[in-house]
């Protein structure tokens, strides 16, 4: 049996120090869900928050195969605590499932040099306009796929106002560019950031993330980065962050 549970505290331990803020949330009971092989003395959970679901404990194949019914997307990335997650993962997945690296960035609260933020917001082109993100510019980024990931873990724009931060660049009244909050814990967000492709290479995810940073610290929240890529590891050390460690993950196609 597949159990889902509000009460997080039987199931603290199985995810402990594990430093990702997308636990924290769903543990926090801010944003995402959590799964146990047990409602009372659970061996093995599961949190699933947006595209990511995270494996911790005993390996449970029921667990794996569980795909809840409010989760309609075709595609998952899940995480799992160890080898012997992984190995369950990819033999029930089969060709559906694919391994990929993706690199942990070090929270370090205090190594932001606000000075050189500045500057970088500074440094936009005029033809560009630097906005937060507001009811209309939330509405703006849903229409597009390319943008939506920058709001689309708040169900709606009250939601996002109470949760979540963010900021966008237009151009022409478009948004080119964006950085946002991908998810919510009580102590900060999870970064997201996206530009439309043909606007890329032009330093505006720097902007954008100089930004974000300068309006959390303005908030006393900690704005966590984890790297898809080593692009997005680039990008995070130019803004001040420092790599951690690379780990495992297993991106579900047609999930």
């Amino acid at each position: 049996m597949v159990y889902e549970i509000t009460d997080t505290s039987n199931v603290l331990a199985l995810f402990e120090k594990w430093e990702e803020t997308l636990i924290w949330s769903c543990l926090q009971g801010i944003m995402g869900k959590i799964y146990t092989d047990d409602s009372n003395k659970p061996t093995a959970a599961m949190a699933i928050i947006g595209d990511f679901t995270f494996f911790a404990g005993k390996p449970n194949i029921e667990l794996v195969s569980y795909k809840p019914v409010w989760c309609t997307q075709t595609f998952m990335i899940m995480v799992p605590q160890n080898e012997h997650w992984e190995s369950l993962i990819t033999q029930f997945y089969g060709e559906k499932a694919k391994i990929v690296s993706r690199y942990a960035i070090k929270k370090e609260p205090h190594i932001f040099n606000k000075e050189k933020l500045e500057k970088a917001v500074a440094s936009l082109p005029e033809q560009y306009v630097l906005s937060m993100i507001d009811e209309r510019l939330y509405q703006m980024c849903k229409t597009e796929v390319w943008s939506a990931d920058l709001v689309s873990q708040f169900s709606s724009y009250e939601k996002y106002h109470e949760l979540g931060i963010g900021i966008v660049i237009c151009k022409d009244n478009l948004i080119v560019s964006g950085a946002s909050s991908y998810s919510r814990y009580q102590e900060g967000i999870e970064i997201e950031i996206d530009t439309k492709k043909e606007y890329r290479r032009k330093g505006l995810a720097y902007v954008c993330g100089a930004k974000l940073i300068l309006e959390c610290l303005e908030r006393n929240l900690y704005p966590s980065w984890d790297a898809q890529n080593k692009g997005s590891v680039a990008l995070a050390e130019k803004l001040g962050y420092h790599y951690s460690h690379t780990y495992t993950a297993i991106e579900i196609w047609n999930y």
